[in-house]
């Protein structure tokens, strides 16, 4: 569907260049048609009209497919990277879930809303009851440098805050440490604090992904409170994940890849040819 907030102008360059693309192919094959079968002169202007009519469906095409566009894969420095709209619990291989700081299981719209990734795994996909998963987390092999204190002034949840971009296995998941909370269990990052996370998570998911494709959501895509960046978007976000896992030295080996899953409600905020048009998506 495309309205009057259309994420690509008709006149885009992008836009432009794939329909030479494409007419470049059309005109060729219709100048060796015309060498071997005659026009009739009357008809000339009719067929002139037709190509011309053509031609405009073709840009319109062109324009509505690439506002339309829901999915698209791109190679940054060697690795395969897909972004798509979908279900990331519907993916191959390992699966990120961001979890806070604290590593916390309270589904209660207050530390964890129900309606988030994290809170929808816990309460759907967790495949066993929320002490064992706790238990889990509890005993997990974590570096001393991951785990920072233990905050007992913290009236609820957990007490052990870990390190952002702390990574605990778990089945086929990978559980991150993403976001900080506040006094009132508020997520929030400042700028800096989601660049550390990103670098340190890509450096995490190198030791643990085994040559299995890793499929994560846009992190920061919802309640988590960027400072300082109230408005940012979630092309703006996406397009800081890429550039980050660019910069990395996480690199997937093949057939293994890197799969972004955007929420088919905020596809339309994002502009996808932009990002495949770029170099290594950013």
């Amino acid at each position: 569907m495309v309205g009057a907030m259309a994420k690509i102008k008709f006149f885009d360059k992008r836009v432009f260049k794939i329909f030479l693309e494409i007419t470049s192919v059309v005109s060729g094959a219709l100048s060796v048609a015309v060498i071997f079968f005659d026009i009739p002169v009357e008809w000339k202007f009719t067929v002139f009209c037709i190509f011309l009519a053509l031609l405009v469906l073709i840009y319109l095409a062109i324009w509505l497919w690439s506002n339309n566009l829901n999915s698209i894969d791109i190679n940054v420095e060697g690795s395969d990277v897909s972004i798509k709209t979908g279900d990331i619990f519907q993916q191959p291989g390992l699966k990120a879930i961001a979890f806070n700081e604290y590593f916390d299981t309270q589904v209660d719209n207050k530390i964890i809303a129900e309606t988030s990734v994290n809170g929808v795994f816990i309460q759907k996909h967790l495949g066993a009851s929320i002490s064992e998963l706790n238990q889990h987390i509890e005993d997990y092999a974590f570096d001393d440098s991951e785990v920072l204190e233990i905050n007992n002034n913290r009236k609820q949840g957990k007490k052990k805050r870990y390190q952002i971009g702390t990574i605990c296995l778990y089945k086929e998941y990978l559980l991150t440490a993403f976001s900080k909370f506040d006094e009132g269990n508020k997520a929030v990052l400042t700028m800096p604090e989601y660049l550390e996370f990103l670098i340190r998570f890509w450096d995490k998911v190198n030791n643990l992904y085994a040559q299995k494709s890793v499929s994560t959501t846009i992190f920061g895509s919802g309640i988590t409170r960027i400072k300082g960046h109230k408005n940012i978007s979630d092309e703006d976000l996406l397009k800081i994940m890429l550039w980050t896992f660019r910069i990395s030295e996480m690199r997937f080996k093949y057939p293994a890849k890197l799969t972004i899953v955007i929420h088919e409600v905020k596809i339309d905020q994002i502009n996808l040819l932009d990002i495949k048009a770029a170099r290594n998506g950013v």
